[in-house]
């Protein structure tokens, strides 16, 4: 078996994700939201969490089969009110100071088919449910971590030329790979991938450029200002107690958010975008003053329509990131289908809510002063790839200094 081969790996992977993606500290509850096909890992960071003094872990289990017959068959109504007990716990345990471990698995094409509207009722419904979970997470009060495993239906995605086991075989080979698990020392080794992050972080906060100017020759030219006090983060940072965790694993970004009303050009997509289980590809939006104005589509034009459409955030940008043509992710030459991996290799953007904590003071301001200051407010927060191995990104400073952030690609500094 498959799980057989790479027990010993899985075992320190599921330590990895606890010790230095959550950082569980003692007395601590831990919810981890995962699909039913993962139970076996998901029993391993339950081990590792307990191990390191976890209070208790709760698992909220989904499943794609019974979504899709959800979408298939239950009525509109269902999709237009999520359930409030659901949302009531989370924010329980984001008040208890739980730490939140999401396994992003899911099959891209899941709900290919389904009805646009029956998915954007759903998408806007639980957005508004779960605003105050948000909060917890997106302003980094709880800890919270991003990873992944292979399902059986989103490995035969990527590779659909194998038979089932050996998709998921090559898929587990690839997210080790992507998160240092080969390493001879993991722990070490993201330590060090950190500290490398932290080093770009610091030379973008030191410039505190004013806006970047993105050209490529797949016909992006876009030009983003960004607010006084922004701040640049990327690989970890700390919640409000000071413990250090790790959002995504893997990462290879550094982050932060435009002002909302001084994005203008028109930027065109690099890599297929998973959103709620449809794809969206080959499309491009146009801004002017930080709205989409235009857009176009090959592929998911309705559902792309109908994400712009969830409310009037969802037509700005939330956030900006750095992505080299040449991390590891990208030189797989692997499309994941999946934003986790698919964003760490390509820069990218955000549509819909921008992160306060990467504006100085963010996190203690209200939704004015947050508007006044440029910041994005949104239900929905989605980022898709813009990276291309010719991409181009200057920066420009206060005082009018042009600098090469990136160039064919890559970090130019």
């Amino acid at each position: 078996m498959v799980l057989d081969k790479f027990k010993d790996i899985m075992d320190k992977y599921a330590n990895l994700i606890v010790k230095v993606g959550i950082n569980i500290q003692k007395g601590q509850p831990l919810v981890i939201n995962a699909p039913v096909e993962g139970a076996e890992f998901v029993r391993l960071l339950a081990k590792h969490a307990y191990n390191l003094g976890a209070k208790e872990v709760h698992v909220n289990w989904n499943d794609g089969e019974l979504t899709r017959m959800k979408y298939d068959y239950a009525p509109m109504e269902v999709f237009e009110n999520f359930p409030k007990w659901y949302a009531d716990g989370l924010e329980d345990y984001a008040k208890k100071g739980a730490g939140f471990i999401s396994i992003s698995a899911q099959d891209p094409y899941l709900l290919k088919g389904v009805d646009p509207k029956k998915i954007a009722a759903n998408n806007k419904s639980s957005s508004i449910a779960l605003k105050e979970y948000y909060k917890y997470t997106m302003n980094d009060l709880n800890a919270w971590c991003v990873m992944s495993i292979p399902t059986k239906a989103w490995a035969k995605r990527v590779f659909p030329d194998v038979s089932e086991d050996e998709a998921v075989e090559k898929l587990w080979d690839a997210i080790f790979k992507a998160t240092r698990m080969y390493e001879e020392d993991p722990v070490k080794a993201w330590e060090e991938h950190l500290g490398n992050i932290e080093k770009r972080v610091n030379f973008l906060n030191e410039k505190s450029f004013k806006k970047l100017y993105y050209k490529s020759s797949n016909g992006t030219d876009l030009t983003v200002e960004l607010p006084e006090g922004h701040i640049w983060g990327g690989g970890g940072g700390k919640n409000v107690k000071g413990v250090f965790f790790v959002a995504n694993m893997p990462t290879e970004e550094v982050f932060t958010l435009p002002h909302k009303y001084g994005v203008n050009g028109v930027v065109y997509n690099t890599k297929p975008l998973n959103y709620g289980g449809n794809l969206i590809d080959k499309f491009s939006l146009t801004f002017k003053d930080g709205k989409v104005v235009d857009f176009e589509a090959e592929e998911g034009y309705d559902v792309l329509k109908d994400l712009l459409n969830m409310d009037e955030g969802a037509k700005r940008l939330g956030e900006v990131a750095l992505v080299p043509y040449d991390s590891p992710i990208s030189q797989s030459n692997i499309i994941f289908y999946n934003t986790l991996f698919d964003e760490n290799a390509s820069c990218h953007f955000a549509l819909g809510k921008a992160y306060p904590t990467n504006l100085k003071g963010g996190p203690e301001m209200n939704e004015e002063e947050l508007d006044k200051a440029g910041v994005n407010d949104s239900l929905t927060h989605v980022d898709f790839m813009v990276g291309d191995k010719d991409l181009s990104i200057v920066g420009e400073t206060r005082d009018g200094e042009r600098i090469q952030i990136f160039e064919n690609g890559n970090w130019a500094l």
